[in-house]
């Protein structure tokens, strides 16, 4: 299956981003690329969804396979292909934009060759920006730059440095248990416990984790409290401060301000009295 859209390259824009085509291809074990240096003036991203398939840089060959990704800046000789046994699907958009070196570069995203912690919502957003140029070409370009960019903050919000060992299996087992850590956000922490759900040891469980999330568990335990507490100030205008501490996992209600007031600039109370109901707009 092969799913493609060209859009014409604007010449004066407005936009710090913008496409320059978009594209999915799929069962498609012949699916080889060879442009030499100097020939392509977009910025290429790839992004494996399942398969396999190899690229070539400087004469050496890598496999890139789910949950795998490559980024060519502009004019680099570009080498990649599909496994003819496995092929690969694989989602890919070039882009331009004047000052994207500059935030490339202040970003550290300097390497051709990623592994994405997580890719759905990079998927989801591809699956848009695909979708707005099918149905409307150029006709909203504003659209098209605002997914555009979102694909982009996507990609570097859960890509790293592709690695020979990269612990797939692993990473996967962490992602899959993070809802349920959310729902159990509020109770009592407990590191072993969730260490032998994954059938890790907690050393390893706590570098997995931030693998996968780029934070330590108990950071994530944290932000899932902060996020259920916010919401209860709101939701329950008069419960005591010491009630909502309580409710969110916090048995000191000093403890739960200074935590709240690092992560949100401002204590409690003042975070109710400034989104007290009725003065939303």
């Amino acid at each position: 299956m092969r799913r493609q859209v060209m859009l014409p390259t604007l010449q004066q824009s407005m936009y710090f981003i913008f496409p320059e085509s978009v594209g999915w291809y799929s069962e498609e074990p012949q699916h080889e690329v060879e442009r030499p240096e100097g020939l392509w003036s977009t910025y290429s991203l790839h992004f494996v969804i399942s398969g396999k398939g190899y690229v070539e840089i400087e004469g050496q060959s890598y496999t890139l396979q789910k949950g795998d990704a490559f980024l060519f800046p502009p004019y680099q000789e570009q080498r990649y292909s599909s496994s003819k046994d496995d092929p690969w699907d694989v989602r890919w958009v070039h882009f331009y934009g004047d000052q994207i070196k500059e935030f490339l570069l202040e970003k550290g995203f300097l390497r051709n060759l990623w592994t994405l912690k997580r890719n759905a919502e990079l998927e989801k957003a591809f699956n848009e920006l695909l979708l707005e140029a099918e149905a409307h070409q150029i006709l909203r370009p504003t659209q098209l730059s605002t997914l555009m960019y979102m694909i982009l903050c996507e990609f570097m919000s859960y890509a790293s440095p592709l690695t020979v060992n990269r612990g797939t299996e692993s990473v996967d087992r962490i992602l899959a248990l993070l809802p349920e850590m959310q729902r159990r956000a509020c109770e009592p922490f407990n590191l072993e416990e969730w260490a032998e759900l994954t059938g890790v040891s907690t050393y390893y469980f706590c570098k997995i984790f931030r693998k996968a999330t780029s934070m330590t568990p108990l950071s994530f335990i944290t932000l899932c409290r902060i996020q259920f507490a916010k919401q209860r100030l709101i939701e329950k205008e008069n419960w005591p401060i010491k009630d909502i501490a309580g409710e969110a996992g916090y048995t000191s209600a000093s403890y739960f301000n200074q935590r709240f007031h690092e992560h949100e600039g401002m204590t409690p109370s003042e975070f109710r009295s400034l989104y007290m109901k009725g003065s939303f707009s």
